[in-house]
């Protein structure tokens, strides 16, 4: 008598709505971080306004980051415990109507309160995302799975300076928050209507599909490795385990570097090259398109390892290394000359490689602590909260008082270089 295979194929063809859950997951995304990043575009215009110091300027663009560091931890505990489905509606009115408010605000207290509500609501967003992929993907496909879906960021960046700008030069400062408000509205009643937070309770998605989504722990590791059953993951675990603190701080690493970009890369090319304003927008676009494709390429690398390999090593902490690694040797040179173009190519490579390994990231959350791995990105988002207070502020003190910005590359590289080390020495998702 011939014995079935378990890995004989489903019957009937597998529908492919788990692709539907991260375009919707990208969607969000591309929105969260055009409204986060538009008060940057709107600050000149609205300190006219409102007569806002130079100091009140400066907490208004801080005021985002002490709400999100709360929620963005309590976001992670939140979908663990109802799922993703309900944290990130309620997350999304919420930040709907913060992003509005500030269109509404009379005054430097209202915008600052404003500014803090859209941080406390965005909070849950990458979360959730974390959640419903580790719900919704196999291991073969998870890294692929976040890739589409963080490359929103980058795109979000590239595309985001042209489309605030435009709203704010036709309608005015406050119409385009009331407007960005709006548009988040617009997601959340289709999230609500297609997404479950398990593929089973899904009536879009058939047996073959959840055959595909279950694959995912037997054939994703070297089968020379035991399997080893795990217990409920602790929260001894995700503040101890020697690979997630790692990751957590490689992220931060990440977070500085995207920070840092997100923050100072106009002033740096106003500053050094006297670029106008004009010419640093359309200089700034490089950078986060190659990050974009960068990010694309090695999420599929990183499941293309890890099918061929087994190792969950090769596949992410390698990966991880080796970019972080990139980014240190590139962005050094950075701080040494004053060339133009030289700068951009260097710049554009750091950015691309400090991003490109994001889905890892997330991915590792997921290999290591499935059970939580929502909670385990709110710990690891929480210190990429401290690194978008770190990065703009640390970077003004460095330039006020040397300058310039050579000492500020200098310690860029010498972080990415620490993140690399850690990654070798204590990265090991295999044996986590």
């Amino acid at each position: 008598m011939i014995m079935p295979s378990k890995q004989a194929p489903p019957s009937g063809v597998a529908t492919n709505f788990r692709w539907i859950v991260v375009a919707m997951l990208a969607a969000i995304i591309l929105i969260n971080y055009i409204d986060r990043s538009a008060i940057s575009y709107a600050i000149g215009p609205m300190s006219k306004e409102l007569n806002l110091s130079d100091a009140q300027q400066g907490m208004i663009l801080g005021a985002f980051g002490i709400g999100y560091a709360v929620t963005t931890l309590l976001g992670g505990i939140l979908v663990d415990r109802f799922g993703a489905r309900i944290v990130l509606a309620v997350s999304v009115i919420a930040w709907a109507a913060a992003t509005a408010f500030v269109g509404v605000a009379s005054s430097f207290i209202m915008i600052l309160v404003a500014r803090a509500a859209l941080g406390l609501a965005e909070g849950p967003m990458f979360p959730g995302q974390t959640g419903a992929i580790a719900n919704w993907l196999s291991g073969r496909e998870r890294g692929r799975a976040l890739g589409y879906s963080l490359v929103a960021v980058p795109i979000s960046l590239a595309i985001g300076a042209p489309i605030v700008s435009y709203l704010t030069a036709i309608t005015g400062w406050r119409e385009m928050f009331v407007l960005l408000g709006a548009i988040s509205l617009l997601w959340m009643p289709l999230w609500w209507i297609l997404f479950r937070n398990h593929p089973k309770d899904s009536n879009r998605v058939n047996e073959a599909e959840i055959e595909i989504i279950a694959d995912q722990e037997t054939h994703d590791r070297d089968p020379k490795t035991p399997v080893v059953e795990r217990g409920p993951t602790s929260w001894g675990r995700l503040l101890t385990n020697g690979t997630l603190l790692a990751n957590y701080w490689a992220f931060f690493v990440f977070g500085y570097f995207l920070f840092f970009f997100m923050s100072w890369l106009p002033g740096y090319l106003e500053q050094t090259f006297k670029l106008s304003i004009t010419s640093v927008g359309w200089f700034s676009i490089a950078p986060w398109l190659a990050a974009a494709v960068a990010l694309v390429l090695l999420s599929n690398l990183s499941d293309t390892l890890l099918r061929l390999t087994g190792k969950l090593r090769i596949a992410r902490s390698y990966l991880i290394a080796a970019t972080q690694a990139l980014a240190a040797l590139v962005i050094l040179p950075v701080a040494f000359t004053n060339n133009l173009t030289l700068a951009l190519i260097l710049i554009t490579i750091a950015v691309a490689s400090s991003m490109s390994a994001n889905a890892a990231f997330y991915a590792v959350n997921i290999d290591v602590a499935r059970d939580r791995s929502a909670t385990a990105l709110g710990i690891m988002d929480f210190g990429f909260a401290i690194s978008g207070f770190l990065a703009p502020s640390l970077t003004g003190w460095i330039v006020g008082k040397s300058g310039g910005f050579a000492e500020a590359f200098m310690l860029m590289s010498a972080l990415a270089a620490s993140s690399v080390i850690v990654t070798l020495l204590f990265h090991r998702p295999d044996k986590a």
